[in-house]
């Protein structure tokens, strides 16, 4: 005796219904997960473009930050070059003077 106990469910629905409701059942809630990511990817996008513009003008201004960096640098260079010949100068000035005041000494304590 063959029994198929599949022909003698509870609800009357054959097997292969029940097969395809739960199969409808899974496309829906795949459909709803489907529009639910969907409407997550716009909002990434959309909040992506709203946000390049100030990205955009952050790394201009660092750029020029970073050029006026580089430009004040070589003004410091020179600067330090400026100083370092102002220095000379003064001590060269100094020693001169220093040498014109032992002469002029000298001679003011000559007796005449």
């Amino acid at each position: 005796m063959s029994e198929e106990i599949t022909d003698n469910l509870p609800d009357g629905a054959s097997f292969e219904e029940r097969i395809f409701a739960r199969f409808d059942a899974i496309d829906a809630r795949l459909q709803v997960f489907d529009a639910r990511l969907q409407s997550l990817e716009e909002q990434a996008e959309r909040r992506a473009l709203e946000t390049k513009p100030i990205w955009e003008r952050a790394l201009a201004e660092i750029i020029e930050v970073k050029e006026r960096l580089g430009s004040l640098e070589h003004l410091s260079t020179q600067m330090m070059r400026k100083v370092d010949v102002l220095s000379k100068d003064m001590l060269t000035l100094r020693a001169d003077q220093s040498g014109v005041e032992d002469r002029l000494d000298k001679l003011e304590s000559k007796p005449a």
